[in-house]
């Protein structure tokens, strides 16, 4: 039986999805998590259920400490991890409520432990490769669910990470959009990362809850129109878990 992590992002961390749930408090080298484990099963496989930013949201973007998440999926020997995202559209053609299955990421944090490795032995660098940073497999689970529940989302996305907890300027919306990237969030990186220097294959299911700031047609983004998103929305998220956790 395999065992699969969950990281749940802003309002789609929802313990009750799991049969048989029960609390474990697991510690890890690189620090303790703000709530504990929530562990279960889907479809007959064990589940681990990780609340990025806490069961009540007090971690802010930039402290998550997401090594201590990927050390403890890891210590608790979880063969894949899907996460959970909400992001901002930075393409018109990505509405409100729909899901993007992620493929690549572009990092823009600053402050952030990026990396396990903080020394190397000697003569013995270690460089991950990160061209394709999400799982195909896992991909295709999830683009598979959707399709199947007949979900509006996109096969493919680039999102780029930005350190937060502040919003964009519309002038860095602008750039992000140059860049290439079709959405935005504070959380893939560097967790996107860290899964890949554990060797844990990783996907992300991300919810689209506005057009940041560069639609200068719509007010910018707040926190309460993130929120309406999400409660009108997080059941295709978890729908969407479950499909793909049920095909596996």
């Amino acid at each position: 039986m395999s065992i699969i992590g969950i990281i749940g992002g802003s309002g789609l961390d929802n313990p009750d999805i799991l049969k048989d749930a029960r609390d474990e408090n697991v510690r890890s080298a690189y620090g303790d998590l703000p709530s504990p484990i929530r562990r279960g099963t889907i479809a007959g496989h064990e589940v681990c259920l990780v609340a990025r930013h806490g069961r009540e949201h007090t971690v802010p973007p930039s402290q998550v400490n997401y090594r201590a998440i990927i050390d403890i999926l890891k210590q608790l020997g979880s063969t894949a991890i899907l996460s959970t995202t909400a992001v901002g559209s930075l393409r018109e053609k990505i509405g409100r409520g729909d899901l993007v299955v992620l493929d690549q990421f572009i990092d823009f944090t600053r402050h952030r432990a990026v990396t396990f490795h903080e020394s190397f032995k000697p003569h013995a660098p270690i460089h991950c490769p990160m061209a394709e940073p999400f799982d195909a497999g896992l991909r295709k689970a999830l683009n598979a669910a959707c399709e199947t529940l007949g979900i509006a989302h996109h096969k493919t996305g680039t999102v780029i990470t930005i350190e937060g907890p502040r919003f964009s300027t519309r002038a860095e919306s602008n750039m992000f959009r140059l860049f290439g990237a079709d959405v935005i969030n504070m959380s893939i990186a560097p967790e996107c990362i860290l899964a890949n220097e554990a060797g844990i294959p990783y996907a992300s299911v991300a919810m689209s809850t506005d057009y940041d700031c560069w639609k200068t047609d719509e007010a910018p983004v707040t926190w309460d129109d993130i929120l309406a998103i999400f409660n009108q929305n997080a059941r295709k998220v978890t729908d969407v878990l479950i499909r793909s956790i049920e095909s596996m």
